[in-house]
């Protein structure tokens, strides 16, 4: 959804393409879309710099090989949503790609909270990143002994508030989501090449956002979305297995269909069963949960966002205004 304030990356503009980023230059005398954030703070290796003087060596591995994890994380009306889960998650990335992560969980969750403050933001969006560190221009993890946490905190909106009352238009790219026997989907990490060729083709196909297969063609997840589609008031989601990954967000769907009486199923379907559904919603942490309306040419349903949809995304933004770790004690 759109907060205010908020640099907003995906948005309709007259004669232009509806996703074309808004994002420019930082510019000192008024609040810089890099962040939203008049005078921002970044968290580096725990101190606080401004948005110009924040900076990384050129020799950190996470720069020279996209070597690190990340989480993207939300906070809402004074609140994070869903820390622990983000946390859990950001120390799986870590352990599965050996990477030693220099603090405790509860460290790291004093230092997200204290960025948000240092910013002075109730509404927003977090991005922590913890790269492998300063190495030399060898591969070899080994090199870089000092791993690096920053903590960026933003005012985004993934997409307008248009997208959520209309819907997306998406295309299935030729791009195959990466093999979970190469680089598994399941680590959040650095290199996210693979989605960004995806969101490319997209650009060139003039739509909205990207839908990946994986090698067996069936549905795996968009660039940075899980997808949901409905049939017959029943809600199906690709398993993990099939390079989905285990999105924060989409398991809130899970919970919120379980208070709706609504089943989800986890289970492999093709480009098809989306053109056949009543409903298409995508979820993640940024983009929330935004309606689909067009895949690849066709209409799904009637071409607008569907009644289980719309019933799910009010929910999601009752809980989210409501729940999370409070930042202001």
């Amino acid at each position: 959804m759109k907060t205010n304030d908020a640099t907003v990356l995906e948005e309709p503009k007259t004669d232009k393409r509806a996703t074309e980023e808004t994002i420019e230059p930082a510019i000192e005398s008024r609040p810089r879309p890099t962040t939203g954030v008049r005078e921002a703070k970044i968290y580096i290796d725990g101190k606080f710099y401004s948005e110009t003087e924040a900076k990384v060596s050129v020799f950190d591995h996470g720069l020279l090989y996209g070597d690190g994890i990340f989480e993207g994380i939300r906070f809402y009306n004074g609140r994070v949503f869903r820390l622990e889960e983000h946390l859990e998650r950001l120390w799986d990335s870590a352990r599965s790609i050996c990477l030693k992560i220099p603090m405790t969980r509860q460290g790291m969750t004093e230092a997200l909270i204290e960025t948000i403050r240092q910013n002075h933001l109730h509404d927003g969006y977090i991005r922590l990143l913890v790269t492998r560190g300063v190495g030399n221009l060898g591969l070899n993890p080994e090199q870089c002994k000092n791993p690096s946490v920053i903590i960026i905190a933003a005012t985004i909106a993934l997409y307008h508030e248009d997208f959520y009352r209309k819907g997306l238009s998406i295309v299935t790219v030729a791009t195959r989501r990466s093999n979970p026997a190469s680089l598994n989907p399941a680590v959040k990490s650095l290199n996210y090449l693979n989605n960004v060729m995806a969101r490319i083709e997209a650009n060139l196909a003039r739509a909205d956002e990207a839908l990946m297969l994986n090698d067996a063609g069936n549905v795996a997840e968009c660039t940075a979305d899980n997808v949901f589609i409905i049939k017959d008031s029943q809600i199906f989601t690709p398993p993990i297995t099939a390079g989905a990954l285990r999105g924060i967000t989409r398991s809130v769907v899970f919970d919120i269909a379980s208070e709706f009486d609504l089943e989800v199923t986890e289970a492999d379907f093709t480009r098809h069963d989306i053109f056949v559904a009543d409903e298409c919603f995508l979820t993640g942490t940024a983009a929330e949960i935004v309606p689909v309306v067009k895949v690849d040419g066709r209409l799904i349903g009637n071409g607008k966002p569907g009644p289980i949809t719309t019933r799910i995304i009010a929910r999601f933004r009752e809980i989210t205004r409501k729940t999370g770790t409070p930042i202001f004690d």
